[in-house]
């Protein structure tokens, strides 16, 4: 038995029935500054389990893991969530359900959100006050707009070319990115087309992580080579990155 998509129009009723949600004190977000995401269908391609693929970034070093699954959800989809959802809180690292609201709540997760799914502020009354909400954005009209969502941080981009999303946003690259740093209050973590070699140009711009999913298999199609990259962007990267000064 499949696990419905949401109805967009369902979910919205269904929300707009719970009682309004007291104002929330945002704390600030303990975001890492290094955000791989586990993304389904990468991971098909290659052969590799998403419990595999999160136990190899965990012993790779990975503080947090986004579960990306793009498709409608099965049971068995779901069970694979929730398996990496449990090894996750065993190694005391960040879970990461992307766009559903409702399963987040059932795994206990930090919920990341994109443009069209439900909006952060109907999200928030779904998994309560004490689950984290992250919120993609493409641009500064978008960012904007997002400052009055209850979110704990934004994602900003494709900041360079992606290969990773099907019919992606323009680039909003670098000198865009400064000025988006700028005008958010909260965390921005940056994504698309992100790599071990560029990731610095991004913290000297003052983003406080960089998302990473391509990258991941720079060095193969296996989760051995997904626990030896990861390690190499902690010895590169090991701490949160402060800005070296070095001209974009």
């Amino acid at each position: 038995m499949a696990i419905a998509s949401e109805d967009p129009k369902q979910s919205r009723m269904n929300v707009e029935l719970l009682p309004s949600p007291l104002p929330i004190s945002r704390q600030a977000f303990p975001l890492p500054h290094i955000y791989p995401i586990v993304d389904t269908a990468g991971l098909v391609t290659r052969g590799i389990t998403p419990l595999d693929a999160a136990q190899a970034l965990i012993d790779g070093g990975a503080r947090i893991l986004q579960f990306r699954h793009k498709e409608a959800y099965t049971r068995a989809i779901f069970a694979e969530a929730e398996r990496v959802a449990t090894l996750c809180d065993a190694r005391g690292v960040q879970f990461v359900m992307n766009d559903r609201a409702d399963l987040a709540r059932l795994l206990n997760a930090t919920l990341h959100l994109g443009q069209e799914d439900l909006p952060p502020r109907l999200a928030r009354r779904l998994v309560g006050d004490d689950l984290a909400i992250g919120f993609s954005t493409h641009n500064l009209k978008q960012l904007r707009e997002a400052a009055t969502e209850p979110v704990d941080y934004l994602a900003i981009g494709p900041i360079f070319g992606t290969v990773s999303k099907q019919n992606p946003d323009p680039m909003v690259g670098l000198e865009a990115l400064r000025e988006l740093v700028a005008a958010s209050s909260v965390p921005l973590v940056a994504i698309g087309g992100i790599t071990i070699q560029n990731a610095q140009r991004l913290y000297d711009v003052g983003v406080r992580s960089v998302s990473l999913i391509a990258d991941l298999y720079a060095l193969g199609s296996s989760a051995d080579a997904l626990r030896r990259r990861i390690a190499q962007w902690y010895d590169l990267y090991p701490q949160p990155c402060e800005p070296t000064g070095t001209k974009l």
